[in-house]
């Protein structure tokens, strides 16, 4: 569904480049987690895919059509929440009428379903919402908007733990199985348990682009006792319940994964995509 090729990439006025010769594919029907330092142009890529971003060189394309071009077709199928927005100045009920107009497949009913899972009134008051609340009415229209592709940008910040668990219980309750979201967050331990694939960037490179089920045929995360680490460790962090490590997993039980131990693991080079 998403294809990245010699990405090339820079801000106006800045010499840093963000991508150089970048190459990423995302297939649809996932749920991706895009994890990378800060900096790394994680939030850069999702405004690439979207179309706000235009390449320097090098193409993103969204279902065969290049996304910059800001096709019509392609955008009725694409949504991005922002880490930072302001909701407009008008009433819920012109917001949605809006709302409706760019989305063909916009859903009302799903609205509501959003906004009660949500314990938000069916018709909020956008001018009187906390930031937290904000983020629940702008998701509950992300989701009801219907389209193909749907990316969020740290999505729970800002919320409060019981709304982190509500944010789950949204996401899992209201994804079709044939859309694709993109969630790009620092707060891994918040969606470990929506995500099918995991995609790990860091500084132009993919280091990571597997699927949770591959990873948990791969690898095993465990704790055990300096005494027992050995050579088929392949990272490991000290925690006060022994070491955190990961192992190859060879005959053993399947084991939960710790998106934070893969993540460390893979930016020092102990894992990657086979």
């Amino acid at each position: 569904m998403i294809d990245v090729r010699d990405l090339r990439f820079h801000y106006q006025g800045s010499k840093h480049q963000v991508f150089d010769h970048f190459a990423l594919q995302l297939q649809p029907g996932c749920v991706y987690g895009l994890l990378g330092k800060n900096g790394t142009g994680k939030s850069t890529l999702l405004y690439l895919i979207a179309g706000l971003l235009r390449p320097n060189s090098g193409t993103v394309t969204v279902d065969g059509k290049e996304s910059w071009l800001r096709l019509p077709e392609m955008l009725q199928e694409v949504f991005i929440v922002p880490e930072e927005y302001a909701m407009p100045d008008m009433s819920f009920e012109a917001f949605a009428d809006m709302m409706r107009a760019f989305y063909p497949h916009f859903s009302d009913e799903l609205l509501g379903k959003c906004l009660a899972d949500f314990e938000m009134p069916a018709e909020p008051n956008l001018k009187e919402l906390s930031m937290g609340q904000k983020k629940k009415v702008y998701m509950s229209f992300a989701i009801a908007t219907g389209t193909r592709l749907l990316m969020m940008d740290e999505p729970t910040n800002g919320l409060d733990i019981p709304s982190k668990a509500l944010f789950r219980k949204v996401v899992a309750n209201y994804m079709a199985d044939d859309r694709t979201l993109i969630i790009s967050t620092h707060q891994v331990h918040d969606i470990e348990s929506l995500l099918d694939h995991v995609v790990i960037i860091n500084e132009s490179r993919v280091l990571l682009n597997d699927s949770i089920a591959d990873l948990s045929r791969r690898y095993s995360f465990r704790y055990i006792s300096p005494q027992e680490m050995d050579d088929t460790v392949l990272y490991a962090e000290p925690s006060l319940q022994g070491n955190a490590v990961i192992m190859p997993r060879g005959d053993g039980e399947e084991t939960q994964i710790d998106l934070e131990l893969l993540f460390n693991a893979a930016i020092n080079g102990k894992i990657s995509t086979k």
